[in-house]
């Protein structure tokens, strides 16, 4: 792993939300709220995050209930404020493509960036992203998909705007229970 006091490493945490609930009747899909484990969930991502030294400059969100519900119980167990959080239906309807575009444009001087959204798009970014000289345990955890609440961290060489398939190393991926 790469000293988190490089000055030209950044750090981006693709987390899947946290468990929702399937409610019965016409719930559009984006107001699906957390379940009451999904709610545990968030508490002990943020603090996974928080001991990790993970604090995000910068968390591009998912619109959905569940993805804000998620973050919001997670920063609340932080302790530690977070920098600028962006609400986005970008995250909400991403794939790889649109997740990588976001960070480049988005990223600016952020050193840790934490996008919240949902399956299949964060365990296949991270897939997409991590590069030759990551764990191939890793790899192939993300490549099959990641459990709700479950994030990737992979380090990035020098700016956002560097983002690309293969640019970053797969460090971690954290399943708090």
């Amino acid at each position: 792993m790469v000293d988190p006091e490089d000055d030209d490493v950044r750090r981006l945490v693709l987390l899947r939300h946290a468990k929702a609930e399937h409610p019965a009747g016409q719930v559009p899909d984006a107001q699906r709220p957390l379940a009451l484990l999904g709610r545990r969930q968030s508490g002990r991502i943020g603090a996974t995050l928080a001991e990790a030294g993970l604090v995000p400059d910068l968390v591009l969100c998912s619109s959905s209930l569940r993805t804000r519900q998620t973050w919001d119980l997670a920063r609340a167990a932080l302790g530690a404020e977070p920098g600028e959080v962006v609400l986005t239906d970008v995250v909400y309807s991403a794939d790889v493509e649109d997740v990588v575009e976001l960070v480049q444009e988005e990223g600016g001087d952020a050193r840790t960036v934490l996008v919240v959204g949902h399956e299949p798009t964060m365990s296949a970014t991270a897939a997409y992203l991590a590069d030759a000289g990551s764990p191939e345990n890793l790899v192939d955890l993300v490549r099959s998909g990641v459990p709700t609440g479950t994030y990737a961290v992979l380090e990035v060489r020098g700016g956002w705007d560097g983002l690309r398939e293969g640019s970053a190393r797969l460090v971690r991926v954290v399943r708090p229970e």
